[in-house]
């Protein structure tokens, strides 16, 4: 049967769409049901400063793929265009992503869900079964997915639809002697809301009050078609049913997996992860959308964190939450080294495998790399094309290319970033004492992590959609244009 041995585990690694890191019970929001999620945290690890890459589906995506930053592997916003066929373009093509890694290693790879990073339709390297959806995004019926490269048209929710493919992979696979990897790529919470989802789960939010998503006043810089946010919809407490119903469907599916493990007699023997791509805001800061629901784009923490809880009986402590600052780039090194394979070939950029801090040592105190990894872990980086940012545990620095404007936020007393401390923004005060620093070890960073033919600072993203890969040597084809309106993948 699938894998029993502790150095070799089993992994899910459950992936949500556009889930802001406040929608989760676990996290204090006591208005959102996600029983399943808190019981998966309660015996595992949760990660309460996980940060995507860039507040973008397809840039995130490949940055946990690849270990690398979206100035190195070249996928810069979302991605539009030819995505299924001969003509798809792999944007990822030529460089290695951990999955390569596992398969090497003798694991059995499967997909259920959105990839979103070219060639939609077929396997990547040592994947066994592929069933992925066609674009970005869907409604959530009638949903195109493309089986091992067969075209299907789903007649079920699309969330159930991924689960019974996930459940179907499992059954295959608990009969095998190797280990598997199974990516569990769920479209929810992603938009449509209305009118969308089970009404068991609309229900649940028949009389909610929402006051974890305050509706603040519209961000100025929020572009809106036909005076509706381009991240939202019309029906503004439609839109807020149908996003938690989303996330509640998402969990009870996520509670049967587990469930179905543990029949097949090897949840012990899984490794099960659970994160989002990027975050999502339902109206925090007067935005609806993530870092593309403004031009320009935001790096609020909502936009930016993403829930992470990672679990495995025996081996990740239980019932912990750690606060450190970590980032998408390490998911890779990290599965890795779970996996008791070497991480090391996806710690060449800024990550760094996190695993000695999902466990502590047998006398209960940190052991000596945990406690040098916390030391270290002090700075998150992001980046969304000519839009970066810098984050420490009390300080975030947002430096747009060329001209800003940019923003300086004081944590410890503005957790909410409400208070851009940049000179000029409190009556041409002199700069505050920790820019300098900030804006130098961004430049220094990026110089050390990014090529200059992918550097996104140079690069117009707009939130308009990627439509061709870029290439050392070459300027894009098809560059990055101005928003033309609203659209399944990009927001």
């Amino acid at each position: 049967m699938a894998s029993d041995s502790a150095q070799r585990p089993n992994i899910v690694f459950i992936l949500s769409d556009d889930q802001g890191p406040w929608a989760l019970g676990c996290a204090g929001n006591d208005e959102i049901k996600t029983p399943h999620l808190d019981g998966l945290a309660a015996e595992g690890t949760r990660l309460e400063n996980f940060f995507c890459v860039s507040p973008v589906c397809s840039p995130a995506r490949a940055s946990l793929m690849t270990g690398q930053i979206p100035s190195r592997h070249g996928v810069h916003d979302y991605l539009t265009g030819v995505e299924v066929g001969p003509q798809a373009p792999d944007y990822l093509a030529g460089q290695q992503i951990f999955t390569d890694v596992l398969a090497q290693n003798g694991y059995r790879l499967g997909l259920s869900g959105k990839w979103h990073l070219g060639t939609n339709d077929a396997a990547r390297e040592g994947f066994v079964h592929w069933y992925g959806l066609a674009g970005g995004g869907s409604p959530y019926t009638l949903a195109t997915m493309y089986r091992n490269g067969a075209r299907e048209e789903t007649t079920t929710y699309l969330t159930d639809a991924i689960t019974a493919d996930a459940h179907a992979f499992l059954d295959r696979e608990a009969a095998q002697e190797a280990p598997f990897f199974l990516a569990v790529n769920y479209t929810a919470p992603h938009k449509p809301w209305k009118g969308q989802h089970p009404k068991e789960f609309e229900d649940l939010y028949a009389d909610c009050e929402f006051a974890s998503c305050p509706q603040e006043e519209p961000h100025p810089w929020q572009p809106t078609v036909d005076g509706v946010a381009i991240g939202g919809e019309p029906d503004v407490r439609a839109a807020l049913v149908g996003y938690f119903a989303a996330v509640s469907a998402m969990d009870s599916a996520i509670g049967g997996l587990m469930d179905h493990l543990e029949r097949l007699g090897i949840r012990e023997d899984t490794l099960v992860i659970f994160s989002s791509d990027n975050g999502f805001n339902c109206g925090h800061h007067g935005v609806w959308g993530k870092g593309n629901g403004t031009f320009p784009q935001n790096m609020y923490d909502s936009s930016v964190k993403v829930p992470a809880i990672f679990h495995w009986p025996g081996r990740i402590t239980a019932g912990q939450v750690r606060g450190e600052l970590l980032s998408a780039y390490d998911v890779a090194a990290t599965i890795l080294e779970l996996a008791g394979l070497n991480p090391a070939p996806f710690e060449t950029g800024p990550g760094a495998s996190f695993a000695s801090l999902l466990s502590a040592s047998r006398d209960g105190e940190p052991a000596a790399d945990q406690a040098a990894r916390t030391q270290d872990a002090v700075v998150v980086y992001d980046e969304y094309g000519p839009v970066r940012m810098i984050r420490t545990h009390d300080f975030k620095y947002v430096h747009r290319y060329p001209h800003g404007p940019h923003e300086l936020y004081e944590l410890t007393t503005d957790p909410g970033e409400r208070t851009n401390l940049i000179s000029g923004a409190l009556n041409d005060a002199a700069p505050h004492p920790a820019l300098a620093g900030l804006r130098s070890r961004m430049a220094g960073w990026f110089a050390r992590h990014g090529v200059p033919e992918f550097d996104g600072a140079s690069l117009p993203v707009a939130g308009a959609g990627q439509h061709s890969p870029l290439r050392p040597g070459t300027a894009m084809s098809d560059p990055l244009g101005a928003f033309t309106g609203p659209n399944w993948d990009g927001v």
